[in-house]
């Protein structure tokens, strides 16, 4: 299982104050190479990692390898009060490098899906966000299948991403990991538990329709009635638990995609934290 935490009590910067030149902003969404990812200040993948704003810790679970990657990045796309925050939760034999994968570059593909946009980060509109994340999923998703030294067919990885700008959050979700919030609750005098995002697994009616409509199969196994599956049409295989997923490209012509499900929440003095979490938790 592999979590992150994230604090919403940055304080809001004008980071794009009147009369910046839109140059000098857009030089700022400038993504670095990956061989450089090592010494980018803020950036944070390793487990008990943890920032001013957030932190991350993973657990070994019983099934064998950790196949979680997080990340936090402070100050992502040189926005003074820019976070991103991500979970990728891996499955099939080579899930955990699947996983390593996508936490390393899909941030990098958001940059330059960010960069291409009129506006950048303060100034887009979530319309425009919307866009950049779907291009950025689809592009790592082209990644994956083009990459000579991974073998993606029957791997893959799920991802949460939440993106703090200001006092927005950006989130864009597949598969089934997960972004909570946590809100002050008035009425109850506590915090109440507020989900962001949809777990999006095969019994969803509109995933599975979709799901069906491309010949691929879903039921779930008699030892295990509760868990929904994706088959091939010819094969009791794979048995994919989650409708969207980067990577598993033996079942991307039977349904399963890699387009995410975009969310926008703008924040407010009751938020008080997000948790991105694997289906481990």
């Amino acid at each position: 299982m592999g979590n992150c935490a994230a604090r919403g009590d940055t304080a809001v910067t004008a980071a794009g104050a009147a009369g910046e030149d839109g140059k000098r902003r857009r030089r700022r969404w400038k993504a670095p190479r990956e061989d450089q990812l090592g010494t980018v200040p803020g950036r944070i993948f390793s487990n008990d990692g943890r920032s001013r704003t957030a932190s991350v810790f993973t657990q070994q679970g019983r099934k064998g390898i950790n196949q979680d990657a997080m990340l936090i990045w402070d100050g992502f796309g040189g926005e003074e009060d820019g976070v991103l925050c991500g979970v990728f939760d891996g499955h099939g034999p080579h899930g955990h490098l699947v996983a390593r994968r996508v936490r390393d570059s899909l941030p990098l593909r958001l940059m330059s899906a960010a960069r291409a946009s009129p506006k950048t980060g303060l100034d887009m509109p979530a319309a425009a966000w919307r866009k950049a994340f779907a291009r950025a999923y689809k592009a790592m998703d082209k990644d994956l299948r083009s990459h000579p030294a991974l073998d993606s067919f029957c791997s893959g990885s799920t991802a949460v991403t939440v993106l703090k700008l200001g006092t927005d959050l950006y989130m864009a979700n597949i598969g089934d990991s997960r972004a909570v919030l946590g809100s002050r609750d008035a009425a109850a005098g506590g915090m109440a538990a507020v989900q962001l995002t949809v777990d999006l697994k095969p019994d969803v009616p509109s995933e599975a329709e979709r799901i069906k409509k491309c010949r691929g199969r879903v039921f779930a196994l008699q030892d295990e009635p509760e868990v929904p599956r994706v088959w091939l049409p010819f094969d009791d295989a794979p048995g994919l638990a989650m409708a969207r997923a980067f990577g598993d490209f033996c079942l991307k012509d039977y349904g399963v995609i890699s387009v995410p499900d975009f969310f926008h929440w703008p924040l407010t003095d009751k938020d008080q934290f997000v948790i991105l979490a694997s289906d481990g938790l």
